[in-house]
């Protein structure tokens, strides 16, 4: 069974398995992993008040969506010339 064709999720260029042209880039993106932080003013507050809030905000969204809010990984394929570009400058 032939392969599915792959393309740099830059550029757009179809890519060759085998003939080192391309690199797999995987991304993993956290949430805030640090424990909260409180003060006196959020100590003050109603936590009950504040947990029906968080609860009908999720309700908004599919689980995807809260999943994604919380943890995301990407995987992409680069043609050499597009990584070269990305990894000297991977957020401009």
């Amino acid at each position: 069974m032939p392969e599915l064709p792959l393309f740099c999720h830059r550029c757009g260029r179809e890519l060759r398995p085998g003939r080192g042209e391309l690199y797999l880039v995987r991304i993993e993106a956290f949430a805030d992993p640090h424990p909260p932080s409180f003060d006196d003013e959020d100590l003050e507050r109603d936590p009950a008040g504040r947990i029906e809030q968080t609860i009908e905000a999720l309700r908004e969204l599919s689980s995807q969506e809260a999943m994604d809010q919380v943890y995301r990984r990407l995987t992409l394929y680069l043609c050499t010339p597009c990584y070269q570009h990305w990894i000297e400058n991977p957020v401009g």
